[in-house]
């Protein structure tokens, strides 16, 4: 723990030399001046803050210095990762609402290989829509050596990337009511 300041000798910091002699030197009622080691003191409080600053510095480096630094070795393993078939289901939120429209694309990672053109299923049966997706898994799996498809992904009918989507003019329609009102 650090010593307590001396608050006269703080005082006396403050002082010319000439003046703090005066003050507190052997003739006056004090008589704390001493020459050996007031000099030296008086340079401490007028320094301190500097003094301790520099200080915490080289004591703030030697800890650094004597720390060992851990170096972490990052290494890449590549992965190959296996092509996958997402599959993409148009329709609305419950669950058995009519399927809008279907689409599926080939992922191999983050790279796209292939896309299926959507299609819409209005009119489709069931059977009709398996039968189908039987298809494009046939000839993605002589493509690609893919064997399923990976969860649907289910997307809002008005998503629709169709370009001729029925949908779509309804939505333009009710955009165009709307601005009009």
């Amino acid at each position: 723990m650090a010593r307590p300041i001396n608050q006269l000798c703080l005082a006396c910091a403050k002082l010319s030399q000439q003046s703090a002699i005066a003050r507190h030197g052997p003739h006056t009622e004090t008589a704390c001046w001493d020459p050996q080691t007031c000099p030296r003191r008086r340079s401490h409080y007028r320094n301190r803050r500097a003094n301790n600053d520099k200080q915490r510095g080289y004591y703030r480096a030697q800890k650094t210095a004597n720390q060992a630094v851990e170096i972490v070795e990052s290494i890449f393993v590549p992965v190959q990762v296996p092509p996958v078939a997402l599959i993409y289901l148009y329709k609305e939120k419950p669950k058995d609402a009519h399927l809008h429209a279907l689409s599926v694309s080939v992922w191999q990672g983050s790279e796209k290989l292939a896309e299926v053109e959507p299609i819409h299923c209005m009119g489709m049966t069931n059977t009709q829509v398996n039968h189908y997706l039987k298809e494009v898994l046939k000839v993605l799996g002589d493509r690609f050596g893919i064997t399923e498809f990976e969860p649907p992904i289910r997307m809002e009918p008005t998503e629709c990337e169709i370009a001729e989507c029925p949908l779509k003019d309804k939505a333009r329609d009710s955009l165009c009511t709307s601005s009009l009102n």
